[in-house]
Parts: structure tokens; C-alpha cells; sequence
């Protein structure tokens, strides 16, 4: 796959997306949030890749935020276009994926940055990071999910502060509060992730990416993520994976898990 804004890579299972703008902090501009929705497809449709890494060019930035050029004069209407089509496109896609995906947080991830570091399943962050969301500064709101997925992994309140103060939160902070899972020293960052990338690998593709459609439900408007999860659970009894998980517990071996 060839891209001007990103750069994809395959390594032992691992599907890792680097964002490759540095000059401009990694920001997310639409052809940007378009070259992301095609690698992520591609990655989560190949049987090859067990989990999928996301991260940021260089020391300084994950991302940054958007890209305010693009939509500076934008309308009413042109504004509410713009979020429902990135969530659409990227933000919503990225949370749904049947694949694992890791955000490693490698430097600042606002905005937009932060937005999409929220909608992968868990993020690692380095020591280096910063994270907020601070569109109230520019008289707008967060518009890719961060009004909604902020309250759900820190709470109401904190996440009330952060939006309202458009303030930063160091990586230590953003562990404190349930922001990030494991921070870890910037040279390390991509080790780590990859290393925690491998254990996830040993485990049943099929019953992960069941997983993340019972874990997802939970917070959807009008679905019963219990009755969800019922049904998850019994569609893994008809699956490859199933029978070999069983069938090598009981024969005390290690499972050879296809993903089937």
C-alpha cells in the first residue's frame, strides 16, 4: 500500500500505521482521516494481521490535532458535515474493527489526535506525552467522538474540566485517570506496544473480535449489551478457533488459533 500522509508497515502479525506529516505535527487533514480508513480496512480484512498499532511519526507528535485550515470558514451545515463524515469514516471505523488496534501515544495527541487515540481499543503513552482536547479555544466543540468517549473512560466530571479548561493532562495524569493504559519512556514506546501486541496474538482472533462487539454494545444507545454478549458467546462455539482452544487445554498443548 502506498500513501502520502502515512506510512503502513506489516511485521510478524503486527500491522503498525505511522501518521507521516511531522511538519505539521502529525495533524489529521481529510485526505489524512481518508488514507487511515483505507490502511485500517485493508489491515483488519487480512487474515495476516492479528493486531493493529497506530502511532505518529517522530518524537513530538501521535497527532496534534486537525488540520484548522481546511475548515476555518466553513458553514453551519458545512461544520456538521465534516464531524459525521469523519466519524463515519475514521473515528466510529476505528472503534468497530474486529482487529485489536493499540493507539501508542508517542508526544502530543490533541484534538483530533486524542479523539483518535480514544477510539482504539487501548492506548500505551510515553513518558513525553500530552494529551487534551482543547476546541473550545477556538470557539468549537470536539466533533470526532471526544464530547463522548472522554466521559467514558475518565468520567464525567474530569472529562467535564478538560473540555471546558482546554487544558493539557501529562501521560502520568492520563494513567491516573483511566486515559491510558501503561506509560512507558519514549524509546520504548513502540517496543512495549509491540511486546503487549505479541500476548494479545496468542489468544483466538475470533473470540477477540467477538469480544470487542460485547464490550462495544455496552455503551451504544438502545442495544442490550448483555443480550449482546449472549449471542457473541454462543456464536464462538461454531468456530474453528473454539474447537482448537478446547481441544489443546485438554490435550495440555499450546493452541494454534486461525482466526476461523
Amino acid at each position: 500500500m502506498n500513501f502520502e500522509n502515512i506510512l503502513v508497515a506489516l511485521e510478524n502479525g503486527i500491522g503498525l500505521i505511522t501518521i507521516n506529516r511531522p511538519t505539521k505535527l502529525n495533524a489529521l487533514n481529510k485526505a489524512t482521516i481518508q488514507e487511515l480508513h483505507n490502511a485500517l480496512e485493508s489491515l483488519d480484512a487480512s487474515e495476516d494481521v492479528r493486531v493493529i498499532i497506530v502511532t505518529g511519526e517522530g518524537e513530538k507528535a501521535f497527532v496534534a490535532g486537525a488540520d484548522i485550515s481546511e475548515f476555518a470558514n466553513f458553514s453551519i451545515e458545512e461544520g456538521a458535515q465534516l464531524a459525521a463524515q469523519g466519524q463515519e469514516l475514521l473515528f466510529d471505523f476505528v472503534e468497530n474493527l474486529k482487529t485489536p488496534t493499540i493507539a501508542a501515544v508517542n508526544g502530543f495527541a490533541l484534538g483530533g489526535g486524542l479523539e483518535l487515540a480514544m477510539a482504539c481499543h487501548f492506548r500505551i503513552a510515553s513518558d513525553n506525552a500530552k494529551m487534551g482536547l482543547p476546541e473550545v479555544s477556538l470557539g468549537v466543540i470536539p466533533g470526532y467522538g471526544g464530547t463522548q468517549r472522554l466521559p467514558q473512560l475518565i468520567g464525567k466530571g474530569r472529562a467535564m474540566e478538560m473540555i471546558m479548561t482546554a487544558g493539557m493532562i501529562t501521560a502520568e495524569e492520563a494513567f491516573r485517570a483511566g486515559l491510558v493504559n501503561h506509560v512507558v519512556p519514549q524509546g520504548e514506546l513502540l517496543d512495549f506496544t509491540k511486546n503487549l501486541a505479541q500476548r494479545i496474538m496468542k489468544n483466538s482472533p475470533a473470540a477477540i473480535g467477538k469480544a470487542i462487539k460485547a464490550i462495544n454494545a455496552n455503551f451504544k444507545d438502545g442495544i442490550n449489551g448483555y443480550e449482546t454478549e449472549i449471542r457473541n458467546f454462543g456464536k464462538c462455539f461454531g468456530t474453528e478457533d473454539f474447537k482448537e482452544g478446547t481441544t489443546a487445554f485438554l490435550e495440555k498443548r499450546k493452541a494454534n488459533f486461525t482466526g476461523k
